[in-house]
């Protein structure tokens, strides 16, 4: 009897496991990439921050801002369109991967990048995850992760840690956090890392890494609510809710994965790369195969 395929043998180690450089820009030429300088985020929301990160590492890859496209979905960390004067999409609450595999199947040279919340990717929007991750197809996710739906009022999130209070919890959440980035390496995803918006320009290089990684690459980038989260939580100052991902965040490689992690705890930096033929590499050679076959 012959041995089941194991996927895990299609996948093999990349060639070069280096981060690009990333040098921060100074404003001036950060500005030129937004359409507004309105703040839309509440005061002390770090999803600016992680914003900036995103645009210095398209500039650092030098990126043609005419083929690079940035589609969100909906809730806080989709406000980025109304920032980014770049080609954005702002689509339907959990669809932003399915429109993205769409953009990128029909024009597989468009540099395309996923900016989701944690509520955005992870509830109504996990189908997609899994699948995009399955598929391997060469989009980069990048999911703005504040524990909590901050939009529509605070509610709890697949995210928000047991035992937290939201305006759907007022007695402490009973469910357990949901590790995404566990998920996305699970269904798939060839880059998976994890950054904070404390330690800046360190998200920027994982940014950076999953833009420039051929296949479906996931970035989580870590983000401070104050105004739901931290209130109902008892940390509404935004320079504490950054000292606090300081604390908790742990280099990879020095990460004891044997303990508790997610709320006290959790490993930064590149936690998966590995290499896998990307979906509309694939795609196209069936194309091929059927057009040489038609002409036959």
């Amino acid at each position: 009897m012959s041995a089941l395929v194991d996927e895990e043998l299609l996948e093999h180690a990349p060639h070069d496991t280096s981060l690009p450089r990333v040098a921060p820009h100074r404003t001036g030429e950060i500005t030129q990439h937004l359409r507004t300088p309105k703040t839309l985020w509440c005061p002390g929301c770090s999803n600016g921050i992680v914003t900036r990160a995103l645009i210095d590492a398209v500039l650092a890859l030098e990126l043609d801002p005419d083929r690079t496209c940035v589609i969100a979905g909906i809730g806080c960390a989709g406000r980025i369109t109304a920032y980014l004067n770049w080609s954005t999409v702002h689509t339907a609450h959990g669809r932003a991967l399915a429109l993205a595999t769409g953009a990128k199947s029909a024009d597989p040279g468009l540099n395309v990048i996923v900016v989701m919340g944690d509520g955005d990717c992870v509830a109504i929007g996990g189908n997609h995850l899994i699948h995009a991750a399955r598929r391997n197809i060469d989009v980069t996710a990048i999911v703005f992760n504040n524990s909590i739906y901050g939009m529509t009022g605070g509610q709890m999130s697949p995210t928000t840690f047991e035992g937290d209070l939201s305006t759907t919890s007022v007695y402490g959440n009973v469910e357990q956090a949901f590790d995404i980035c566990e998920l996305a390496r699970a269904a798939g995803a060839t880059y998976v890392a994890r950054g904070t918006s404390y330690n800046y320009l360190r998200l920027a290089q994982l940014i950076a890494g999953g833009i420039a990684h051929k296949g479906f690459s996931f970035v989580e980038a870590m983000v401070a609510c104050p105004t739901y989260y931290g209130r109902q939580n008892g940390v509404a100052d935004p320079a504490e809710m950054l000292k606090v991902q300081k604390a908790r965040a742990v280099p990879v490689d020095e990460f004891d994965h044997d303990g508790p992690r997610l709320r006290d705890r959790y490993p930064v930096g590149v936690l998966h790369h590995a290499e896998r033929r990307e979906y509309t590499a694939a795609y196209a050679d069936v194309v091929r195969r059927a057009q040489a076959e038609s002409r036959g």
